[in-house]
C-alpha cells in the first residue's frame, strides 16, 4: 500500500510567490485526504500531478484564515462542475459548525451532501485498516493535530517452515497469515507463531498544524515515520514564537528528537525565510530534517523497505501530463 504526502502549501500566514498557505494532501492507496485548505488550494491541486479530484474528506487543524480560506472556492467549484452525489465530510476541532454558519452566505446551497464532524483530542476516526487520531495542539485556540496510524502487521510467512510442517498450499496458509491456527489432515495443529516472523510495525504520519512545542505532539509523534511540524521562526525570534504560540525550527527539531521520529518536515515557512536557514538550525538538533517547498512529495514506505524520502517536485505533473492536449467535454 503506497503512502505519500504532497505539500500543496508550505507558507505561513501570508502566501509568497513561491509558497501557498497551508495545505497537505496525504495519499494512501486510492484515498486522498486533505489536511487544511488555505487560500488557493484548489488551484494548487489543479497544478499538481493529482489534479482536483472530488475530495471526500478534509481535516482542518484550526480556524485561522490561512488554514481554511480555500474552502469556499473549492466547495463552489465542486458544485459548478456537477458534483451531486459524492458526499464530503469535513472534520475539525470544536467550532466547525459555527465556521460553516459564517461561510454559508459565500458558499450558498450545495448540490452534494456535506457532513461536519467536530472532533476532540483522543477521539479516533476509524478507517478500516488504519485510523486518524486527533490530538491537542498548543496554539491558543481550539486546534488539533492529526496522526495517521496503521496497526502492527503480521510477520513474514516462512514458506520453508510451512513446507516442513506439511501445511498445504492454499486457504490453510492464508488463515495462518491472518492469525488463525489450522488443523492438518493428520490431526496436528499449526499455530501462526510457528510460521510467521516477528510482527512488523505499521506506519505513522503526524501533522502538527500550528502549535507551540508541546508534549502532546511528542506523544502523538512518538516513533512516527514522518512528522510534519510547523517552524514559523528561527531561534533568534523565540520570544515572538512564544507570544504567537508557534515554534522555532530548533524547537520543532527538539520535538522530533524526543519523539524519535524517522524524518522531520518543516512547514509554515514565514516570508522572512527561504528555507535553508530553517533546515540548518533544525539539523543542528535533529539531522533528519527537510524543508519541503510547494509540490515536493515525501514517500513513506513500510519501515522494512527503507526510510521516508523527500522527492523534489514529486507532486508536479510529468512533462507528458503537462503537454497532453485537453479534451473539452461535449
Amino acid at each position: 500500500m503506497d503512502l505519500d504526502v504532497i505539500f500543496l502549501g508550505t507558507a505561513a500566514s501570508a502566501p509568497t510567490a513561491q509558497r501557498s498557505p497551508a495545505a497537505v494532501l496525504v495519499r494512501r492507496g486510492g484515498e486522498r485526504l486533505l489536511f487544511d485548505c488555505g487560500e488557493g488550494t484548489q488551484r494548487q491541486l489543479q497544478r499538481s500531478a493529482v489534479g482536483l479530484p472530488d475530495i471526500e474528506e478534509i481535516f482542518l487543524t484550526h480556524y485561522h484564515a490561512d488554514h481554511f480560506l480555500g474552502l469556499p472556492g473549492m466547495l463552489k467549484t465542486f458544485a459548478l462542475r456537477g458534483r451531486d452525489e459524492t458526499p464530503l465530510t469535513v472534520y475539525g476541532p470544536r467550532g466547525l459548525r459555527e465556521l460553516f454558519k459564517q461561510l454559508q452566505p459565500f458558499v450558498g446551497r450545495l448540490p452534494y451532501p456535506v457532513s461536519l464532524v467536530e472532533l476532540e483530542p483522543g477521539e479516533t476516526v476509524p478507517r478500516g485498516d488504519y485510523a486518524i487520531e486527533p490530538f491537542a495542539a498548543d496554539h491558543g485556540v481550539a486546534a488539533l493535530g492529526y496522526a495517521l496510524v496503521e496497526p502492527e502487521r503480521p510477520g513474514r510467512f516462512d514458506v520453508a517452515v510451512a513446507d516442513g510442517l506439511g501445511v498445504p498450499a492454499g486457504p490453510a496458509r492464508g488463515r495462518l497469515q491472518s492469525g488463525e491456527p489450522v488443523e492438518l489432515s493428520d490431526g496436528r495443529t499449526v499455530t501462526p507463531a510457528e510460521v510467521l516472523g516477528e510482527p512488523r510495525p505499521g506506519r505513522r504520519v503526524v501533522i502538527s498544524g500550528d502549535t507551540a512545542p508541546s508534549p502532546a505532539v511528542v506523544q502523538a509523534a512518538y516513533g512516527a515515520d514522518l512528522l510534519v511540524h510547523e517552524a514559523s521562526f528561527l531561534a533568534d525570534e523565540s520570544e515572538r514564537a512564544r507570544e504567537t504560540m508557534h515554534s522555532t525550527a530548533a524547537q520543532a527539531a527538539e520535538v522530533a528528537s524526543l519523539a524519535q521520529v524517522r524524518l522531520l518536515a518543516l512547514t509554515h515557512v514565514s516570508p522572512r525565510y527561504f528555507g535553508p536557514e530553517l533546515a540548518d538550525e533544525a539539523r543542528a538538533v535533529f539531522p533528519a530534517t527537510v524543508v519541503p517547498r510547494d509540490f515536493d512529495l515525501i514517500e513513506v514506505p513500510f519501515p522494512e523497505r527503507g526510510a521516508p524520502r523527500l522527492v523534489k517536485n514529486g507532486g508536479r505533473p510529468t512533462r507528458t501530463e503537462v503537454e497532453a492536449p485537453m479534451i473539452e467535454p461535449s
